[in-house]
């Protein structure tokens, strides 16, 4: 077996804000993994504030890939523990290879892992999973315009962004946003950690006689007293930030959460992003796999991820409709989006092919 990395740097459509600041482009590294003829490829890229910086990623991934070499894939994820962009991308090379040389998409492998906790069969096809619509931050009459038009696309789930403005104008928006596209489409908020307590619980009793079903984020990420002790208010909380510096089983232990918003790059693989989602719906949870808007070989990992998922349980819509975030990309993408849904890619391994870097 065979291994090497190589960096890349795709253009973002509109810059990606985060508390490190506003992100022009995404910049990660490749991670190539042969056996013979075969190729497995995945994808490290850091984002600021959620996983190790990529200068970090690099030097990682550069020991990993010997360690690949000399002592085989065990001993090298080994090394990547406390670097989760570096072991998405090594260990989704590997399984890329893995389920290549097998001839079967990587969700159903996937699916197979978790089936061996909860039991059962695996389906035999998963053909596309739900995702969700974003609005970002803007006037009431522009949300709700933003928000109908997602509608008018296909989607009936969307997310509202907030926390930039006050809880009476964010409120005002989603309200807007329900008279526009009425009862049957769901919709949440995301506060992006921006608000206090008493913000919290103030929103909260609005967006409740408005429907959303859940709040993303709502408190800061570290907050797990303060976001165990808005539950039972008639909106579902939802972590999202918090699982950067916080297992899942710390989050189950207190309280915290209704929803787990799990990104792969960030918990350290689609493997480790599965089983996450196991462990929480186990305890009633429900679980939603998002992007942190990666380039097409991670973002159809999240996809696989997503599918293994729906395979075992009912599925919320997901995040994973960021493909128009991006101005360009790696390769052709084998997951396009179309009335609400996102598609599963159905050959082997990923379903990436024509990787040009």
């Amino acid at each position: 077996m065979e291994a090497a990395v190589s960096p890349f740097s795709v253009a973002l459509a509109t810059p990606l804000s985060t508390a490190a600041g506003d992100i022009e482009r995404r910049e990660g590294l490749l991670v190539r993994v042969s056996d013979g003829d075969v190729v497995g490829w995945g994808e490290a890229t850091p984002l600021p504030g959620w996983t190790e910086p990529l200068d970090s990623c690099r030097e990682v991934l550069a020991d990993a890939v010997e360690t690949l070499e000399s002592d085989g894939p065990d001993a090298a994820l080994a090394d990547l523990a406390g670097a989760p962009a570096a072991r998405h991308g090594l260990s989704l090379a590997l399984a890329d290879l893995r389920t290549r040389q097998a001839g079967e998409p990587l969700w159903r492998h996937l699916a197979e892992d978790a089936e061996r906790d909860i039991g059962g069969g695996v389906a035999e096809e998963v053909d596309a999973v739900p995702v969700n619509a974003v609005v970002g931050d803007a006037s009431a009459r522009e949300t709700a315009d933003a928000a109908t038009a997602a509608v008018e696309e296909g989607f009936d789930c969307v997310k509202i962004k907030m926390g930039a403005r006050s809880v009476d104008e964010d409120t005002t928006r989603v309200q807007r946003v329900r008279s526009a596209v009425g009862d049957g489409v769901a919709l949440r908020a995301d506060a992006n950690g921006g608000w206090t307590r008493v913000q919290a619980y103030e929103a909260f009793r609005t967006l409740a006689a408005a429907g959303v079903d859940y709040v993303e984020q709502p408190l800061t990420a570290d907050d797990l007293a303060g976001l165990a002790g808005l539950g039972g208010r008639g909106v579902d909380v939802a972590v999202d930030e918090t699982l950067a510096q916080t297992p899942v089983s710390a989050v189950l232990d207190a309280g915290a959460a209704d929803v787990v918003v799990l990104k792969p790059q960030v918990l350290g693989g689609v493997d480790r992003a599965v089983a996450a989602a196991e462990r929480a719906r186990d305890v009633g949870l429900r679980a939603v796999v998002t992007t942190t808007v990666d380039a097409v070989v991670a973002r159809a990992g999240a996809v696989h991820c997503a599918a293994a998922l729906a395979d075992t349980g009912p599925l919320p819509a997901c995040g994973l409709a960021t493909a128009d975030r991006l101005a360009d990309d790696l390769a052709p993408d084998p997951a396009p989006v179309a009335d609400g849904e996102i598609a599963v890619p159905d050959g082997p391994g990923l379903g990436v092919e024509g990787v040009s870097r």
